[in-house]
């Protein structure tokens, strides 16, 4: 039977290529994101079956709304990615913007349980599912002038943990993937679109690209029932630590 996966923040990045990666394994998907004309330039290169919602994740009442208005070939979620996340500023406690703070909370880990909430009750009564979160290296090491940032990913592995200590009993898979240095549009949003500082980020070494996550997401997905995925941490060749980057 085809299954079905929702993944948010499907509009770049990560979330779109995996998108892609899960399509080539024929799952159904649901593409969410706040950009709808980025959506559905996805949405026309995929070869299944799919469908838009068009949210963002900070908004509870859009998140139940949209979510809550699928098709009823869609409602069935089998598998749940909470990919939309962002980093936002740069620097200590002290000199910190409480608009970036609130960003990267409302976002990260705010919304990511809004969705989860949305779908994670339908995946117990059906007594099956598999919610893949992104967290971070972030979320295994807190490094200078990141706090913040690093909160919200430790966040999301005690979500991640929390998940699968309460319905590993009710059919419910949970796995958590931990990025390592990722050259999408992360860091342009976290230097406010300033191109030249996010290139300096990834400069002197090859960093992952996005299918490299995605490929580890798909595989995540499709291993036999038996069998979970918890926990996997990628870096780059050249990275050993979250700002241990060995560069040329």
């Amino acid at each position: 039977m085809m299954k079905t996966a929702l993944i948010t923040g499907a509009s770049s990045g990560i979330g779109k290529a995996t998108a892609k990666a899960l399509a080539k394994s024929n799952i159904r998907l649901i593409l969410c994101g706040r950009r709808k004309e980025k959506l559905e330039e996805l949405q026309h290169s995929l070869s299944v079956e799919s469908t838009i919602l068009t949210f963002d994740v900070k908004d509870k009442d859009a998140v139940l709304a949209a979510i809550g208005s699928l098709p009823t070939s869609f409602q069935k979620i089998d598998i749940l990615v909470n990919n939309a996340g962002n980093a936002h500023g740069h620097g200590s406690i002290a000199e910190g913007a409480l608009a970036d703070w609130d960003a990267m909370m409302d976002s990260n880990v705010t919304g990511l349980l809004y969705v989860t909430k949305a779908v994670l009750p339908g995946m117990v009564e059906r007594g099956s599912g598999h919610v893949v979160n992104l967290s971070s290296v972030a979320g295994k090491q807190t490094y200078a002038n990141g706090a913040v940032y690093c909160a919200t990913k430790k966040a999301v592995e005690a979500i991640s943990e929390g998940i699968r200590l309460d319905h590993t009993q009710d059919g419910i898979k949970v796995t958590n993937i931990a990025p390592g240095a990722v050259e999408t549009e992360f860091s342009e949003v976290r230097f406010k679109g300033d191109k030249e500082k996010a290139k300096s980020v990834y400069a002197g070494f090859e960093p992952l690209v996005a299918e490299d996550i995605a490929d580890a997401i798909a595989y995540a997905v499709s291993v036999p029932d038996h069998v979970t995925i918890a926990d996997m941490t990628i870096y780059a060749k050249a990275q050993a630590a979250p700002t241990t980057i060995y560069r040329k």
